[in-house]
């Protein structure tokens, strides 16, 4: 496994961000937020590159925005 930094760096913060996502969704019990905070929480692991796992961290939020928009 090759560890980058820049990858680390990314991976910290998208994470940083589901776990917040994550607590503020069970606290006000809120399902988009909760799904989008694991999803922000487990995906990294899976995403070698820096890009990807920024870009899939912008449609994840995209995705959430557009739920709270819908009504969610």
């Amino acid at each position: 496994m090759h560890l980058d930094a820049g990858w680390l760096f990314a991976s910290l913060i998208v994470s940083a961000i589901g776990f917040v996502l994550l607590h503020y969704g069970r606290k006000m019990t809120r399902v988009p937020h909760v799904l989008a905070g694991v999803a922000l929480l487990v995906y990294p692991y899976f995403v070698p590159g820096v890009v990807l796992t920024l870009v899939i961290a912008g449609a994840v939020l995209a995705v959430l925005a557009l739920a709270v928009r819908l009504g969610w």
